[in-house]
Order: structure tokens, then C-alpha cells, then sequence
């Protein structure tokens, strides 16, 4: 990953003075100041980064970001280019590369993920398990960049260390898609979301999870014969005699905002503040079910 310095670059440097910033109407980060990114996953892809560059770079790339200089990033399997605009007329070319797995690694990953319901049930809904590295780790698979030459970047600009500022800025960028989706990610190392979500649709079938409930018939439930509504209206309101023996289970869902997750959000919605408003709610509402379901006494609403 690194550039070889010729001695032109020894001879020019000393009389070298850097040329402006030229502004840019990119991509701008959503964090302003302080922490960059919110998930533990975005985290942990910045930090895969850290190691491998100047504090003053990645500064430099932090504000970069922060100030749109970043016109446009593609993520593909492997592969992200991009285009920053720095102090020259014409955009710097960025490519980072991220070896993917192959047929076998991600097999042993989703074998792996297969085994744990919860873990399956909740990436079928949409949502990255917050301990889902621990999977990887077990099966001896790399989630992020864990050597030096698992990650290639180039940039166009003259600056002869990689990863430069052009580079880190994508990258910090990069950290905040992941803060939105997660399944980034896994399309970086090989699979897209619809993959993963396909193999481990293929994998849970047939694992019991409770009795067998048979296939609907016609005949599968039998008619009963009832009174019509004008012949019942005093015992209208009163339940049946087997009603007592109805079991009720209520419990916290295994995975928040399950429907909201798989159905998706509109495109004139803006993602992140919508999730935000409706993490909120859903919480709200959870508290208060359960409030009410195991209350002792008569509620007043």
C-alpha cells in the first residue's frame, strides 16, 4: 500500500507550497464535530484505519468529509471508488479494495450464523446482531480489514504516503454509510444483503422451532354452529366458557422495529431521522404494553 519516493520529490519539497482548497458541494458528513460515527460496526471499520496512517492525514480527511469535498462514492463487491475534490481544477480518482471471502469462508459464516436463531431471525428482518463479529471471529473468518494487505487503496493526487487525506475522508464516509446500513459491509466482503438473507432462508429450513403446525385445508378447521347475532345480543360481551384457559406470552421483540426493517422506508423519507423518531415510539409503545399486560390492578386511560 505504500508509494516509492523518488528524489525529484526530495528536490521539489523544500520550495512546495500547498495550493488552496477548492470548495465543493459533495457529500457532506452528518457529524460536524466530535464522534464520527454512532455503531459499534462504523467504529470499528474507522479503527481498522487508524493504524494505518499519520494522525495529521487523518485530521486532514475528518475535515475533508466534514466539508463535502467528497463529490461520490460507489460501493461495490470488493471495491469503492470515489471522486475528491481537492486544491486541483480537476477531481482526485479514489479506490479502496477489500479482498472479499470466498465460497468457502462465507459458507462456514453462514453455517455459523444459521445455528444461532436469534442471530438469524434478526438479520432476516433487516438488523445487524450487535455481536455478529464474534461469529466471524469463531469460524476464523475476517468481518474488517484485520492485516495490512487485506486493504489496497489508490488516489490520483500526488501525495506520495497512502492512505492520504483523500483517501481517509472517503473512508470516514464510508463509516457513516455502514452507521445506515450495515449490510455494506458483508457487499464489501462478497455478499449483498439479498444474498445473506437468501442462504440463511435456505439454511433455517426445516430447524424446528416448536411443534409442527399442519398446513391450512378447507377441512383443517370444522364449522361451528352458531346463533345468529340477534338470538345472543345479552351475552354479546361476555367471553366463553373456555376463555380462562387461553396462556398469553408477551415478551420485549426479539429484533426492534421487525416490519419496519424488512418493508423498508420510502425514498423521499430521510432515513435517519425517521429510524430515530420511530425508535422512540416503538419503545414507548413497548413500555406501555408491558406496563399494562402484567399491572395488578384496573388501569384508568
Amino acid at each position: 500500500m505504500s508509494r516509492k519516493r523518488s528524489s525529484y520529490y526530495d528536490n521539489y519539497w523544500p520550495q512546495f507550497e500547498p495550493s488552496p482548497l477548492i470548495p465543493a458541494d459533495g457529500i457532506k458528513a452528518k457529524s460536524q464535530r466530535g464522534k464520527f460515527v454512532r455503531s459499534w460496526w462504523g467504529s470499528r471499520w474507522i479503527k481498522a484505519l487508524t493504524p494505518l496512517m499519520d494522525s495529521g492525514r487523518l485530521s486532514r480527511g475528518r475535515r475533508y468529509a466534514r466539508r463535502g469535498q467528497v463529490l461520490e462514492i460507489n460501493i461495490a463487491s470488493g471495491k469503492v471508488t470515489a471522486r475528491v475534490q481537492g486544491s486541483r481544477p480537476r477531481p482526485y480518482r479514489v479506490t479502496i479494495k477489500l479482498t472479499p471471502l470466498d465460497n468457502a469462508q462465507w459458507s462456514k459464516v453462514f453455517d455459523a450464523l444459521a445455528e444461532k436463531a436469534l442471530y438469524a431471525v434478526q438479520l432476516l428482518n433487516g438488523e445487524m446482531p450487535e455481536d455478529v463479529e464474534e461469529i466471524f471471529n469463531a469460524v476464523q473468518v475476517p468481518l474488517f480489514p484485520d492485516a495490512f494487505a487485506d486493504l489496497e487503496s489508490d488516489c490520483s493526487c500526488p501525495d506520495w504516503a497512502n492512505p492520504c487525506k483523500h483517501i481517509a475522508a472517503v473512508y470516514y464516509l464510508l463509516g457513516e454509510r455502514f452507521d445506515e446500513d450495515p449490510f455494506l459491509l458483508f457487499t464489501l466482503r462478497g455478499r449483498g444483503k439479498d444474498a445473506v438473507v437468501a442462504e440463511l432462508r435456505k439454511r433455517r429450513v426445516g430447524v424446528s422451532c416448536g411443534p409442527e403446525i399442519p398446513a391450512y385445508t378447507p377441512d383443517t378447521i370444522k364449522a361451528m354452529d352458531v346463533l345468529p347475532l340477534s338470538g345472543c345480543l345479552e351475552e354479546y360481551w361476555s367471553s366463553r366458557g373456555d376463555l380462562p384457559s387461553l396462556s398469553v406470552y408477551m415478551a420485549e421483540p426479539a429484533v426492534e422495529m421487525a416490519l419496519l426493517k424488512r418493508v423498508g422506508l420510502p425514498a423521499f423519507i430521510e432515513p435517519g431521522y425517521f429510524r430515530t423518531q420511530m425508535q422512540r415510539v416503538y419503545a414507548g409503545v413497548t413500555e406501555r404494553a408491558m406496563a399494562v399486560a402484567f399491572v395488578d390492578r384496573e388501569l384508568e386511560f
